[in-house]
């Protein structure tokens, strides 16, 4: 009679042994806090740290190598009296509000352009990004040689047109440097919204507008009952990030003008260097830069609480 010997289990003789970093990595807590702990410590180092010293130095009266004493909210309070600081907050206000509806009109009006089919789409598409692309700097020396009143081609084109017939001088002209530093960020923040539109268009299926077009409707019919209802989440993020970003603004600005002439071109982030790092009045820099930020917030939750209820519809 066959015997059948006990086997005994082999199977798992050669594994070895899980050491306690294994077993913590095996745990989806532990592992999910190791993947984000880089995170956090960059937001930590570079986002909320920063933060925190300014609130920290716009409470005292900090300058450059003077350590300063705790003074409460008398920075904030000196701000409001400031006649250039009231200007910055106009003319931030003013150069967000226009630059945006200028970027959101023109990026939309290119994205339904390069939503088509043409020949050399790709080539166009990518030509388009050039102005985004190009380092803000060098771009906006470019348009500082263009609109100076001497060797301004702007100027010449305009002469020979019969459009004028002295020379301008657009960047010494409060509202003209206004209007200046309005296009240069007008032109380069257009490839942002129609890259950003288009990619939205993309996801909409075009059975749609072949249904309505079929049923009759109009080509303006079809884009503000079918595509516009389809693309408004995509573009209150687009004119989210656009906000934040124009209204914070400080290279182009710095580079036109300088906040001049006068310091009528001044916005949050040049008058804020200029009397923190000009003046070396580091505290009142910090409050001029802390301002704006219950602003920025605001803005940040009305957008996020409109583009939730434009999800949920």
């Amino acid at each position: 009679m066959a015997t059948i010997e006990a086997v005994t289990p082999r199977a798992y003789a050669g594994t070895p042994r899980r050491g306690p970093i294994t077993r913590l990595l095996e745990d989806e807590r532990w592992l999910a806090s190791c993947l984000l702990m880089p995170t956090i410590v960059l937001l930590g180092l570079f986002i909320a740290y920063p933060f925190v010293k300014g609130v920290l130095l716009a409470v005292t009266d900090t300058k450059v190598g003077i350590p300063g004493s705790f003074v409460g909210l008398a920075n904030f309070e000196k701000l409001w009296q400031d006649g250039i600081f009231r200007t910055a907050v106009y003319n931030t206000f003013l150069y967000t509000f226009v630059t945006t509806v200028f970027k959101l009109v023109l990026g939309l009006w290119l994205a339904l352009l390069l939503n088509r089919h043409f020949r050399g789409k790709a080539f166009v598409r990518a030509f388009i990004l050039l102005p985004f692309i190009i380092p803000t700097v060098l771009s906006t020396f470019a348009w500082k040689w263009m609109f100076d009143p001497t060797f301004s081609v702007i100027n010449w084109l305009l002469y020979h047109l019969g459009v004028i017939t002295g020379r301008i001088n657009w960047l010494g002209d409060p509202d003209l440097a206004m209007i200046s530093i309005i296009i240069i960020n007008i032109w380069r923040g257009v490839p942002f919204f129609a890259i950003s539109l288009l990619a939205g268009l993309q996801t909409i299926s075009p059975e749609l507008n072949e249904a309505a077009a079929i049923d009759g409707a109009k080509p303006w019919q079809r884009f503000w009952h079918i595509t516009w209802p389809l693309l408004l989440p995509v573009t209150m993020v687009v004119v989210l990030f656009s906000v934040i970003q124009t209204f914070a603004d400080f290279q182009i600005v710095y580079v036109m003008t300088g906040g001049g002439p006068a310091n009528a071109t001044h916005l949050f982030a040049t008058y804020a260097y200029q009397i923190g790092i000009g003046t070396g009045l580091l505290s009142e820099g910090a409050a001029i830069s802390l301002a704006m930020f219950p602003v920025l917030f605001l803005v940040v939750i009305i957008q996020l609480l409109y583009i939730r209820r434009v999800e949920v519809r």
